[in-house]
């Protein structure tokens, strides 16, 4: 009894808990335009859901043309809901990183502006852990400074419905978008062939 008490403790004063059956744990990020963002997790196995919104800044209930238009400290993010049964924190980190650019600052590919900033908003202790580990790995592993911000989460803000899925109701509008502003081939030069994955 005594041991699974101390274990108990020792488990809580690392930041995390077991995941339990039916848990649904939250992380938030953001990597420009949370269409694209949102279409990289969903394909992550173990993502429960993605939803596209507003976070970082100080203005209650922002939309989507306050936000684009700069001035409100938000940025575009997605709030990705995952089991941690089947997905850890780690591999949403690999899957963050692999979608964006890590030494652009203020903005991703074609879409400048603070409101397109590189960001994990972590929700506890374990997660600031994690993101700050793998920073420094990728800014080890590069040589050279990595922009993305590392800092708590805060209220985030539903987009409006039109933003929600976007990839999948307007496909073709999507892929032009997607490939106009050089994405893809951004992504592919950074990273190879660990380019949209999650993996190591």
């Amino acid at each position: 009894m005594r041991l699974a008490i101390l274990t108990l403790l020792l488990v809580m004063a690392a930041g995390v808990l077991p995941a339990q059956a039916g848990e649904t744990r939250t992380a938030t990020f953001a990597g420009g335009c949370f269409w694209c963002v949102e279409e990289a997790f969903d394909q992550v196995e173990g993502v429960i859901s993605t939803t596209s919104g507003y976070t970082g800044g100080d203005q209650r209930h922002p939309t989507y043309k306050q936000v684009s238009a700069g001035g409100t400290g938000h940025a575009e993010a997605v709030e990705v809901a995952y089991d941690p049964q089947r997905v850890d924190y780690a591999t949403l980190l690999r899957a963050f990183w692999h979608n964006i650019d890590p030494f652009a600052e203020n903005r991703q590919f074609c879409d400048a502006g603070n409101q397109y900033r590189s960001a994990i908003f972590y929700h506890d202790e374990r997660q600031k852990q994690l993101a700050e580990q793998s920073r420094a790995a990728l800014a080890k592993r590069f040589e050279r400074p990595i922009a993305t911000q590392i800092v708590p989460a805060r209220d985030f803000w539903k987009a409006e419905t039109y933003h929600q899925d976007y990839y999948r109701k307007n496909p073709i509008r999507y892929h032009f978008y997607k490939a106009g502003c050089g994405r893809e081939a951004r992504l592919k030069e950074i990273w190879g062939d660990q380019a949209g994955r999650p993996g190591e």
